[in-house]
């Protein structure tokens, strides 16, 4: 039950990014910015995440109250984050550009803030055998979360823009309320760490950039190329994912809510095959498993190209829920078995830190897929979005046959 209450927080913040991701980018391009504009505000959530949550997660480690070391960044981010969510579309149906822009910085900055203590709160409280389980739970919650609001957005957005927004931002409340309620942390005694904040921040980062280092040098290539196709993989999904909703009102004439709905197809069949594709990586191996996904995933992008160039208005919504539907298999094979794959190239003694790496190469991708893809589609139009996303899973596929290991074997 505990490990359900923790979901919940991961269930608020996941009904926040959907419709963030879906809207907003409509939000600021009625205000006359172009593509490449719109990219970069996109990229803020990324930049903050990267730059604040080692910071903050140090922070925490080192932060006791009556309350515990993580539950005070949660009192104050999550209502912060709920706040400036609903003061986003708030502020665009007053046409106010500054205030938008404010929210949404604040917005980030808050989620920034909390994001990290949120996910610490899982080791602390769950001993180590079984924190597979308890991770298993917690991703479920996330997907709950973001098919919901993707779903229920679109009905939610036809009523008001705001509407989404407010509902995202009471959800965000309350399951976070949950966790302060009902997540007990475990006592910790106020022992001052060796390490001043800010040096843990600096230590955290020149871990990461050694191992980086030791990648980059070793002999054996196979973890560089299996991280660099990471980040291209991310770098074409991140496309779809921040500008389909623009792509679907401004090239296929679709309601931007009609397009927030298909977006909720594809995520509910990334939830439902996620378990399968696991058992299919043991089967046929993780490397197959991942080449099979990107295969499929370019293919349905390419023909959603195809598609979008014969049909237009809602006649074209059957034929691409097909696509998002085989997409969101294909989706789920690569990413269920791209970080037990990293992790099993690994050195046993690094395993949290080439975590980082993982999470460093598909966090980077997220910085550099906004910016880029508006200002391919400034350039060339919305046409080109589904063959821009599709070469770039075409190109790590390809990077993909380079990479020798990674299926589970005993190391010694």
């Amino acid at each position: 039950m505990k490990l359900w209450l923790l979901g919940f927080g991961f269930f608020g913040i996941n009904t926040i990014w959907p419709l963030y991701n879906a809207y907003v980018p409509i939000f600021l391009k009625s205000f006359g910015l172009s593509s490449f504009v719109v990219g970069g505000y996109m990229t803020i959530d990324n930049i903050l995440a990267l730059v604040l949550s080692p910071y903050v997660g140090a922070l925490s480690d080192q932060t006791v109250t009556r309350l515990g070391k993580r539950k005070p960044y949660i009192l104050i981010g999550a209502p912060l984050a709920a706040l400036f969510f609903f003061l986003i579309p708030t502020f665009w149906t007053k046409h106010n550009f500054l205030a938008v822009t404010f929210s949404i910085i604040i917005m980030n900055f808050a989620m920034a803030l909390f994001r990290s203590p949120l996910i610490a709160l899982m080791p602390d409280t769950t001993p180590s055998q079984f924190r597979s389980q308890a991770n298993g739970i917690i991703n479920f919650m996330g997907g709950l979360g973001a098919m919901l609001a993707y779903l229920s957005g679109r009905l939610l957005y036809e009523t008001s823009p705001v509407l989404p927004f407010f509902v995202g931002s009471v959800l965000l409340l309350l399951s976070n309320t949950l966790v302060i309620l009902f997540v007990k942390e475990p006592a910790f005694k106020a022992v001052k760490s060796e390490l001043s904040v800010k040096e843990t921040f600096k230590k955290s980062h020149a871990e990461l950039l050694e191992n980086l280092k030791e990648v980059v040098l070793s002999k054996e290539k196979s973890l560089l190329f299996m991280l660099v196709s990471v980040f291209i993989w991310f770098t074409g999904f991140n496309a779809l994912e921040t500008f389909f909703t623009s792509y679907a009102k401004f090239y296929l004439k679709l309601p931007e809510q009609i397009a927030t709905g298909m977006l909720g197809v594809l995520s509910l069949a990334f939830m439902l095959f996620a378990v399968p594709a696991g058992y299919i990586g043991a089967r046929i191996g993780r490397k197959r498993s991942i080449i099979l996904g990107l295969i499929i995933t370019a293919a349905c992008l390419f023909t959603g190209t195809l598609v979008a160039s014969k049909i237009s208005g809602e006649a074209i919504v059957k034929p691409f829920l097909v696509l998002f539907i085989v997409g969101g298999t294909g989706w789920a094979l690569t990413n269920v078995n791209s970080l037990p794959m990293v992790l099993d190239m690994a050195p046993e003694r690094k395993l949290g830190g080439y975590t980082g790496l993982y999470y460093f190469a598909s966090m980077l991708a997220n910085i550099v897929s906004p910016p880029l893809t508006g200002l391919i589609m400034d350039i060339f139009g919305y046409k080109v979005l589904f063959n821009f996303s599709a070469i770039f899973v075409v190109c790590a596929s390809i990077i993909m046959i380079l990479v020798k290991g990674g299926d589970a074997v005993r190391r010694i």
